[in-house]
C-alpha cells in the first residue's frame, strides 16, 4: 500500500517583516536594521527615514466615479468628485550622494512607486545614485560601491 505525503506549501501572500528597535530608531524589518549597522560601521550614514519626495501631487477628480473602496469593502457608490491623495515616497536611508531602499519582499505598490521615484529623480536632474538591497550580502555590496565612489 502506498503511503501518501503532504507536501509543505510555501506561505502565499504578503510578507510581514518584524519591527526591530536598534540606537533608538524603529527600523520596519531586520534588514533595515543590518544596514542602518553596515553604514553607521562605515561612516556613511547620514538620515534614517530623513527624506520624503512628492512622486505625485494629490488633486480633484470632478467626474463620477462608481466603485467600492479600495479594499473592496461597501457600497458601490460614487467615490468621485472629491480630492485624490498624492504619492509620497520615504526611502530607507539617504545622504548627499545616494539613497539606499533596502526591500526583502516587495510588496505589490513598490514597484511603481519605484519607477515613479526613478522618473522624479530625472524630472528633477537629482544625480545621487540609488540602491535596492534585499539581502545583507546586497547590503554589503552597496556599502563597497559608496566607498568606492567616494574614494575616486
Amino acid at each position: 500500500m502506498k503511503k501518501f505525503t503532504t507536501k509543505k506549501s510555501r506561505k502565499k501572500g504578503p510578507v510581514r517583516a518584524k519591527k526591530v528597535s536598534y540606537d533608538g530608531i524603529d527600523f520596519a524589518s531586520g534588514l533595515e536594521k543590518y544596514m542602518y549597522i553596515a553604514l553607521k560601521k562605515n561612516k556613511l550614514f547620514d538620515m534614517y527615514e530623513g527624506e520624503v519626495f512628492q512622486l505625485i501631487e494629490g488633486f480633484t477628480f470632478e467626474n463620477t466615479s462608481i466603485e467600492k473602496q479600495g479594499n473592496g469593502k461597501g457600497d458601490y457608490t460614487n467615490r468621485g468628485e472629491k480630492k485624490v491623495q498624492g504619492i509620497k515616497y520615504t526611502p530607507d536611508f539617504s545622504s548627499y550622494d545616494y539613497v539606499i531602499e533596502t526591500k526583502g519582499r516587495a510588496n505589490e505598490r513598490f514597484p511603481m512607486v519605484w519607477k515613479l521615484f526613478k522618473k522624479w529623480m530625472t524630472d528633477n536632474k537629482d544625480t545621487r545614485s540609488i540602491y535596492k538591497p534585499s539581502n545583507q550580502i546586497t547590503c554589503e555590496e552597496t556599502i563597497r560601491i559608496i566607498l568606492e565612489k567616494r574614494n575616486s
